[in-house]
């Protein structure tokens, strides 16, 4: 971040005590406790909603979440003499959860429970996004893929990574566009699980709901991050955060089982929901994001990285259809 954007920060109601170069950000200690200061790639009526949100789950008090801090003038966000936004938020100078500690990974489960609790906005409110599809998110991933196919095939020299995740295409691709017939199946009956008729209200997902964005500080647990909130079903939330975790276990069911029976403890999903996570879980996701980041990479030089998540996810295909089988076996 460039270090003009420091003197953006004159234009809050706030006294710089000292400050740091986080991630792409700036870290401030003020007289109002510790801010984050860093760029805002949104619209501006994105940004109002954001903040609604942020107020909302403020006032239930159930959750500790960040929250936007506007300028003198009430702007949510500032910019610079080249037109870049800026955003300043609350923040803490906590840690993130520990992916290893099963008791901290049941804890943030049962916290993203009460979330959701938190996070709902009337369904009439302005500016309201359209409610996520699946159904077209997954087709479009299988566009792509069947795209990176075919240029994996037509390609002549080929690198040993590109040979490995060519000969894992047909597999995976199959996996995919089963998944996502079978999903159609379902969509009709499931219509909008993030919107309640009864209340008239709608759910929003945090978006990105995963461990760098869930910080332990002293006073407990610390949510942050949410500029991808989008109304979905919550089981989004839970899906990226129960993949994110599996991956790292090799898809253990105890732990799965673990998590899920956590989040219910706090919220019960219904028939429908497991549904949804079921084939959330189902779709090769994690296949579509290499070949997607392979195809959309220099080709000059291939990390090696790339061909250890390759061997990684093929080696991992077995316990993660067993996981599926086992506890999604009455769904």
């Amino acid at each position: 971040m460039n270090d003009r954007a420091v003197e953006l920060l004159e234009q809050y109601e706030i006294e710089v005590l000292r400050t740091r170069k986080g991630r792409g950000a700036i870290l401030c200690e003020t007289d109002q406790g510790f801010l984050i200061f860093k760029e805002y790639a949104g619209s501006s009526e994105r940004i109002v909603l954001q903040n609604r949100l942020l107020q909302e789950i403020a006032d239930r008090k159930t959750v500790q979440a960040e929250q936007i801090i506007p300028a003198r003038d009430g702007a949510l966000s500032v910019r610079d003499a080249d037109g870049t936004a800026y955003v300043l938020k609350t923040w803490s100078d906590g840690r993130e959860c520990n992916i290893y500690d099963r008791g901290e990974c049941s804890q943030t489960v049962r916290l993203l429970a009460k979330l959701h609790q938190s996070m709902e906005l009337p369904d009439d409110t302005p500016g309201l996004p359209a409610p996520f599809s699946p159904e077209k998110e997954y087709e479009k991933h299988n566009r792509e893929l069947k795209r990176v196919k075919k240029f994996l095939k037509q390609k002549g020299q080929k690198t040993w990574f590109e040979i490995s995740l060519l000969n894992s295409f047909d597999y995976f691709l199959d996996q995919a566009q089963q998944m996502t017939e079978e999903w159609k199946e379902y969509s009709h009956s499931l219509n909008d699980l993030s919107r309640n008729a009864r209340t008239g209200k709608i759910t929003f997902c945090h978006g990105d709901y995963q461990y760098h964005n869930i910080l332990k500080n002293g006073n407990g647990w610390f949510l942050v991050n949410f500029e991808k909130c989008l109304p979905d079903n919550p089981v989004r939330d839970l899906y990226l955060l129960l993949r994110k975790l599996l991956e790292k276990s090799n898809w253990s069911v105890a732990l799965g089982t673990e998590l899920i029976t956590a989040y219910e403890a706090e919220t019960p999903l219904s028939a429908a929901a497991r549904i949804d996570l079921y084939y959330r879980l189902a779709y090769p996701e994690k296949f579509w994001k290499i070949a997607n980041f392979y195809y959309n990479s220099g080709k000059a030089w291939i990390p090696g990285r790339n061909q250890e998540k390759l061997d990684k996810l093929i080696a991992q295909e077995k316990e993660k259809q067993n996981f599926l089988d086992e506890v999604f076996r009455k769904v």
